[in-house]
């Protein structure tokens, strides 16, 4: 908070600073008013994930990578959490197609030519049950009449691991175990075996693109090739994107037709099956062994150490998946008049993952390969009748909507062990001699969405603005009386810059007043046929000589399954000041989820299983977001940028109780959501991050430990309060508990600053997080000396001497940090004479990314999941990729 305020105070000088100056032309980052990102003012470096373009940029808008690693996703949350089960990401709108996450990677970053975010629920009305969770609508670029124009836009990057945990040497690990009295295999080598697995990664981004068109038509087509090194041995990433579009007018511009078809092929390789052991094994493998292989061709094994494998063995295992991706859509516009227009829009979408996976006998008894592949096919039809008309100074838009959406899902998959040789990896899955029971097996799901919606709005004069949407969405994945949805949103605004006293006033320029409220429904959080009584296969069973399968219920049935249900209020300012210099909004908004979905512990009899999916609990969320963007210098040779928002965010579990049926239903007083797991010494109790109703969701709840007190042997164990006061301490019933923080952020920060001179400019990202901590199960493990001799250790361990391995908050540390992302250094060639009518446009860019973390944590990153309810919410348990720094260079031509 602290941080934050010396940011918010630095901003506030700045703006006064610049009070007396007048402005000529302006290019601000980003549009305060609309949350819209053009390409213009996107995140200036090379980026090879679309969402990296945006990081940081909007108020409200969380984007955090899962991981370091080629393959590692993007966390996205707008406005926070809003659902237990499910169906928290935005929803994916590229031209007009509904998507996810990994959709956006079937677009190169190059051809997007807009963001736009929408996060109040008067905003994401249009979409009905999809837009709870915020929407980001991506639009490509298009082509355009005028010459036929080529670019290209390509980068080349060198990324290293920039921070590795301190471990001891070889050396010290002796030192360690003699002082200690332990017995001491020393194989004679000095191997950091952290540095062993990593290695330095080449990075190639590249996309050409045509466009042109003439009078009545456009066109434009590009291919992207992106081929990634991670800084993991074996790791790799190549995508290859394609791009095309076309528009046409036709019969004097009664008829537009829109055509697009864009799609890819990504490929991720990686010797990482399991992070957590991958990264433990390389931390606290024994530093005296070597890195060859025995004589046989087996790598050597370290008895005392049962829960690793040795590192370079585990860069023997390979994992693939392949996707691809294609999208297809048309439109076409009737403008039947200047107060009539009809839209209809088509769209088919295929995506297919394919995963192979193979595990060495070296780390996998008897060995193991799989493979597997996933199809999802959507089919979207909407159409929509527009009626717009402007009787004076009053201007009516009146709007009829309806859409078709159908989607299937597919699978399949098999599973062999027993190799008698690794020769074969994958590529020959016979070789393996058993397919275990659940070792084969498919599904098929199909789902349909219907939605009909009708809005109406209404200005006066360009000051008074109101409009009003009521839609109606039905949703096979619910019971019969349950599939249709109701979800109406009305916004109102008072442009206040039309009025007189803001005329008359010198400071301000412009001001607006918005507020606006809404209901969205949630069907992200319900599987296709939750609500209906499935049967799978339970396993085999003898009928007379021979067996069969039989068939057991899947889950229990709930026929009267419903929407999760958000209530959004929303009220905000923006405004323009100082000639426009000073831009700036906030925003304030309150939300309430009723029929939250939750799994509730039943009885059996009489149902037959013990938990039940039902809509019963209930979450809040509010917040204030804050925006800033001020041009303090602006004259023909020399402008200064700087964009900063700040977001304060507050998230509340209400309730989970309540009636199902007449039955009154109890969720869990605590419910422990991430914990210590896999290899490690943690002693058990070792539930980290629980859901308590009344508290934020995500808390730390943990033993209180005073300090460190010796013990007989020597060694310090943690002293733990009796918060109870009964004398005992017990931990496993929560009495000796308490909530200790949080592990979502309270306060988010973004902030762009970018500085032009004549033809050179520099773009400097910052982003931060507030307010939450971190719990440092990295530390707790490597900091026991009781791991020796079969773990190495931190080196501050042996000063230290802690025995003991209970989890408590003695690790729970401050996770704030403040992350330099990257710095780009921009050079725009000057064009004169022929080679200006060749080339419109030269640019040179070098590009530093990961500068550095300004934080008090003690572990490798705070950078870790800190807003994806899951089993890794807060917890850094031995599983955090290190971070990297990379250096690229990147080219753009335009001919």
């Amino acid at each position: 908070m602290k941080i934050s305020f010396l940011i918010a105070s630095v901003l506030v000088t700045t703006i006064w600073a610049t009070a007396q100056e007048p402005a000529d032309t302006l290019h601000q980052a980003i549009n305060l008013a609309d949350k819209t990102i053009t390409a213009d003012n996107m995140n200036k470096k090379q980026v090879s994930n679309p969402l990296d373009a945006i990081s940081g940029r909007v108020a409200g808008v969380t984007v955090q990578k899962t991981g370091n690693g080629v393959a590692a996703m993007n966390a996205v949350r707008v406005r926070g959490t809003t659902s237990l089960t499910g169906g928290n990401d935005p929803l994916i709108i590229i031209d007009g197609v509904m998507g996810d996450l990994s959709t956006l990677s079937s677009v190169y970053p190059a051809d997007i030519e807009s963001f736009t975010i929408l996060k109040d629920a008067s905003e994401t009305a249009q979409y009905g049950s999809r837009g709870a969770s915020g929407v980001i609508e991506v639009t490509t670029k298009k082509g355009s009449a005028g010459r036929t124009t080529v670019s290209f836009n390509g980068s080349f990057g060198v990324s290293s691991v920039s921070k590795n945990l301190g471990m001891l040497s070889a050396s010290e690990y002796v030192k360690a175990l003699n002082d200690a009295g332990l017995m001491v295999i020393d194989a004679g080598h000095n191997t950091n075996w952290q540095k062993q697995i990593e290695q330095t990664a080449l990075l190639h981004d590249y996309n050409v693109a045509f466009t042109g068109g003439g009078t009545n038509n456009g066109y434009r087509a590009s291919l992207g090739f992106m081929d990634h090194d991670g800084v993991v041995l074996h790791e790799k990433r190549r995508n290859f994107t394609a791009n095309m579009s076309m528009y046409q007018l036709m019969f004097n511009n009664l008829l537009r037709v829109d055509l697009g078809i864009f799609g890819n092929i990504l490929k991720n390789t990686t010797s990482i099956y399991d992070t957590q052991k991958t990264f433990y094994s390389a931390q606290t493998f024994n530093p005296t062994y070597g890195t060859s292989r025995n004589a046989d061709g087996s790598w050597p094994a370290f008895a005392y150490a049962n829960q690793i494998n040795h590192p370079l063995a585990l860069m023997d295992s390979r994992t693939t998946d392949k996707t691809t991706h294609l999208s297809t859509h048309a439109k076409l516009t009737f403008n039947l008049s200047p107060q009539w227009q009809v839209v209809a829009f088509g769209a088919y979408s295929h995506n297919e993952v394919e995963t192979d996976q193979f595990l060495p006998t070296s780390i996998w008894a008897h060995g193991q390969a799989s493979r597997g592949t996933a199809k999802t096919e959507s089919l979207l039809a909407n159409v929509s009748v527009t009626w717009k008309k402007h009787f004076g100074l009053h201007g009516v838009n009146v709007q009829a909507f309806s859409e078709l959406q159908r989607d299937t899902y597919t699978g399949f998959h098999t599973t062999t062990t027993n190799f008698s040789t690794n020769a074969l990896g994958y590529d020959n899955i016979q070789a393996g001699a058993i397919v275990p029971w659940d070792g084969t097996g498919s599904y098929r799901e199909v789902t349909s969405l219907a939605a009909f919606m009708g809005s109406a709005s209404y200005d006066y004069d360009n000051r008074f603005a109101a409009s009003f949407t009521a839609r109606a969405d039905g949703s096979s994945r619910f019971g019969t009386g349950n599939k249709w949805g109701f979800f109406p949103s009305v916004s109102a605004s008072w442009n206040m810059g039309r009025e007189e006293f803001v005329r008359n006033t010198s400071w301000l320029n412009d001001m607006k007043i918005r507020a606006g409220y809404g209901v969205a429904g949630n069907q992200g959080a319900v599987d296709a046929y939750a609500s209906m009584r499935t049967l799978q296969p339970l396993g085999t069973v003898p009928v007379g000589q021979e067996s069969a399968v039989a068939f057991a219920m899947l889950r229990n049935a709930n026929p009267n399954l419903t929407w999760d249900k958000k209530a959004t209020f929303n009220v905000g300012v923006e405004a323009a000041m100082v000639g426009n210099r000073v831009l700036a909004s906030v925003d304030f908004y309150k939300s309430k989820t009723l029929d939250m979905l939750y799994a509730y512990d039943v009885s059996v009899p009489p149902f037959a299983y013990s938990t039940l999916l039902a809509n019963l609990g209930s979450m809040s969320n509010l917040g204030v977001e804050i925006s800033v963007g001020v041009t303090p210098i602006v004259t023909r040779d020399l402008e200064l940028n700087i964009n900063a928002n700040i977001t304060w965010q507050k998230n509340k579990l209400l309730s989970l109780n309540g009636y199902y049926n007449n039955m009154y239903l109890e969720g869990p007083e605590y419910k422990d959501i991430a914990s210590l797991n896999g290899a490690g010494f943690h002693g058990g109790y070792n539930h980290i991050v629980y859901q308590i109703v009344g508290q934020p969701l995500g808390v730390f709840y943990l033993p209180h430990c005073t300090g460190l007190y010796l013990t007989e042997d020597g060694t310090y164990d943690y002293q733990i309060e009796d918060i109870d006061g009964d004398g005992v301490i017990n931990l496993a019933n929560g009495k000796d508990r308490r909530v200790c923080g949080q592990a979502v952020p309270k306060v988010l920060l973004g902030s762009n600053i970018s500085l032009r001179y004549k033809q050179w400019d520099l773009s400097l990202q910052i982003n931060g997080a507030f307010g939450h901590k971190i719990y440092n199960g990295t530390a707790l493990a490597y900091m026991n000396m009781g791991s020796l001799p079969g773990y190495n250790v931190l080196r501050d361990a042996p000063k230290q001497n802690i025995g003991d391995q209970t989890a408590t908050d003695y690790w729970l540390e401050r996770g704030d940090y403040i992350n330099f992302d990257y710095l780009t250094v921009g050079w725009n060639a000057p064009l004169r004479g022929k080679v200006a009518q060749i080339i419109s446009r030269l640019r040179l860019s070098l590009t530093v990314e990961n500068i550095a973390t300004i934080t008090g944590y003690s572990g490798l990153t705070p950078m870790i999941n800190s807003s994806n309810v899951s089993s890794t919410l807060g917890i850094d348990d031995k599983n955090i990729y290190p971070p990297t720094r990379t250096y690229s260079l990147g080219l753009s031509i335009y001919f």
